[in-house]
């Protein structure tokens, strides 16, 4: 049977997923979560929702993301537009 997931939240087409996995080693049952990040989208020519999914992050995967993420947001908004400046838009 496949887990059910443990707690979802949604932002528009953005999806995150906490899933509760269970592992045995040695004999013993260990728990462990993981997370899913789904993005959800149509192609133009489709009239399909297909989705992209980054699976099993783990707790210590996330804040490298944010991170990341932080730093591309902050390149897209101050230094990529450096390079338009006084163009007319």
């Amino acid at each position: 049977m496949a887990n059910a997931p443990e707690k979802k939240w949604r932002v528009s087409n953005m999806e995150v997923v906490v899933w509760d996995n269970k592992k045995e080693k040695d004999g013993a049952e260990y728990g462990y979560k993981t997370v899913s990040l789904v993005k959800s989208f149509k192609k133009k020519d489709e009239d399909v929702w297909r989705s992209d999914t980054i699976n099993n992050l783990r707790r210590t995967d996330i804040p490298k993301i944010i991170a990341l993420l932080n730093k591309a947001q902050d390149y897209l908004f101050f230094e990529a537009n450096k390079e338009h400046e006084g163009e007319e838009e």
